[in-house]
């Protein structure tokens, strides 16, 4: 059973009372009561009632993933070392100094989720649940506690997610109940260190894995980001003391021999960490640290663009093939049906895979020949060979890892979507970062390790010491997590962006377009228009 069978309209109402609570009117006798609403004052006296909006905080944070069609695709991949447009109508970062401004989509989008749906939402439950009236409620200190470490596990997520993308941004730790027009940016080393004492109360009061439901949040989630956070201060030894807690408190470990519902099928130990039902631990999958959950079928299970919609935007667009008779391929239960919205690059899809025993790159995990598949042709069945068109071998026919195939959201393969799970931390990331940490820290022998233990588990040739670096840790993080870690966002924490573009940019227009000051996003130019009582400074370039 997953933890987000919940039903929308109890989901609006929890978007509706954080809104309540930051707008009031002081003409008490206009003020009615709804007893029966979800309001934060009506539902907030209970452990029931901060489990509900500790339920709709894994809702809101699923939203990032599916607030929309694209959003979160348009915002890790295209224009980055690993991911480019593919359609021709798709025009994003292939020219970085039209696309990218202050008023481009995703810019603020993603703003306006961290701080119009995360933010609040955590604050409400932070607020009310030290409220002394609450006191009452709870079976001890500890209980209290891991509500609030929730709570501050989200805020913190949101941001350390606002100073990846856009530097220096408003700190935002409580609820108002009148507007505000006066935001001023903090620095960006100040919001990560708000950020990162957050994840250490979060990491003190949280349960282990074994105590927590699916998609909820553990101390080992809590332990993963801070030591993102730790790295991003330059605290490496704290970094590596963090990442050190995860892998060795016992809760995970790297799988290295198959496992759960796949395991009876044709396949490898890695191929099974990305099957239906193989994501949560209840399938003996003890990699996994932090997962957004999908469920078709289910009212809320999906959100607000329903299912996992990582076939529809990385997936080929297949549909478009015709055999030499003009027949079209159809949508199938396996491949669904992608459109092209984004395809790997050259870099990501060949250069990296340079060791031929690498599993990660099988058959099984990559797919790199296609079938005419429409019963209804002649050459079913047959090999497609090599396109010239350009759109075609752009969009329709490429390679693609196979983590984003599942089965076909509330079982219809026309949809583009699927009900797989997703993740959002597993063991292996931990891993890598700690090996980052190591780096930093000047000890390229222990970050050789730790970049090993993935590469055994790969069957991929260990790398000595003298190997590592930033850059083959990127390599590394390629290999391991192509289409799952939110590239643009690492790129950037790691101040890399420009240089990987400039070097493994699937197009010429965008690798030489890119400037320096994309390094970091602008801010969203309606929020500063909106801010009238101070000056909200836009980043350098924009």
């Amino acid at each position: 059973m997953k933890i987000l069978k919940i039903k929308k309209s109890g989901l609006a109402a929890i978007g509706i009372c954080v809104m309540s609570v930051l707008v009031s009117c002081n003409d008490d006798f206009l003020y009615e009561e709804p007893l029966s609403s979800l309001s934060a004052d009506n539902t907030l006296v209970s452990v029931a009632g901060f489990e509900t909006y500790l339920t709709g905080l894994s809702w809101a944070a699923r939203e990032e993933y599916s607030q929309d069609d694209n959003t979160f695709f348009i915002t890790n991949f295209p224009g980055t070392d690993v991911g480019e447009d593919a359609g021709a109508e798709y025009f994003t970062y292939r020219n970085w100094i039209s696309y990218l401004t202050s008023v481009t989509p995703e810019v603020g989008r993603n703003w306006n989720w961290a701080y119009g749906t995360l933010l609040p939402q955590a604050n409400t439950v932070i607020v009310y649940a030290n409220k002394e009236e609450n006191n009452g409620i709870w079976e001890s200190d500890a209980q209290k506690n891991a509500v609030i470490a929730e709570a501050r596990f989200y805020r913190a997520y949101a941001h350390n997610f606002l100073a990846n993308l856009y530097g220096g941004v408003p700190i935002v730790d409580t609820i108002l109940n009148v507007p505000k027009y006066d935001y001023v940016r903090a620095g960006r080393q100040e919001v990560y260190e708000f950020a990162k004492n957050d994840l250490e109360f979060a990491a003190q009061w949280l349960p282990s894995a074994n105590q927590t439901a699916p998609g909820r949040i553990s101390k080992g989630a809590a332990d993963h980001l801070l030591t993102e956070l730790y790295i991003s201060l330059g605290q490496y030894e704290k970094a590596i003391e963090s990442a050190s807690r995860v892998i060795e408190s016992g809760d995970y470990r790297l799988m290295t021999s198959r496992f759960g519902s796949s395991q009876s099928e044709s396949g490898d130990v890695f191929s099974d960490l990305f099957k239906d039902g193989n994501f949560n631990r209840s399938s003996g999958n003890m990699e996994s640290i932090y997962v957004w959950q999908f469920e078709s079928f289910t009212v809320g299970g999906g959100g607000t663009r329903d299912g996992n919609q990582a076939v529809r935007n990385f997936g080929p667009f297949f549909v478009r093939i015709l055999d030499p008779n003009g027949v079209p391929n159809v949508p199938t239960d396996e491949m669904g049906r992608g459109v092209g919205r984004v395809r790997g690059t050259v870099y990501s899809l060949y250069e990296i895979w340079n060791d031929a025993n690498d599993i990660r790159n099988s058959p099984y995990n990559m797919r790199r020949d296609f079938h005419y598949n429409n019963p209804n042709s002649e050459y079913f069945g047959q090999v497609v060979p090599p396109k010239t068109s350009a759109e075609d071998t752009l969009r329709s026919m490429y390679s693609y890892p196979r983590k984003i195939e599942g089965e076909p959201w509330n079982l219809n393969n026309t949809s583009g979507r699927t009900s797989k799970d997703v993740y959002v931390y597993r063991l292996a990331e931990t891993y890598l970062l700690r090996a980052e940490a190591y780096l930093r820290n000047g000890n390229t022998d222990k970050a050789a390790e730790d970049i090993n233990a993935l590469r055994a588990r790969a069957n991929a040739g260990l790398i000595s010491p003298g190997d590592v670096s930033l850059d083959f840790i990127l390599d590394e993080r390629a290999r391991e997590l192509l289409f799952e870690e939110p590239r643009r966002r690492t790129l950037i924490r790691m101040g890399k962006l420009v240089e990987r573009v400039k070097q493994h940019g699937l197009l010429e227009s965008s690798r030489n377009t890119i400037q320096d000051y994309n390094g970091l996003w602008p801010i969203p130019q309606v929020v500063i228009d909106a801010n009238i009582g101070a000056e909200l400074e836009q980043n350098p370039g924009y």
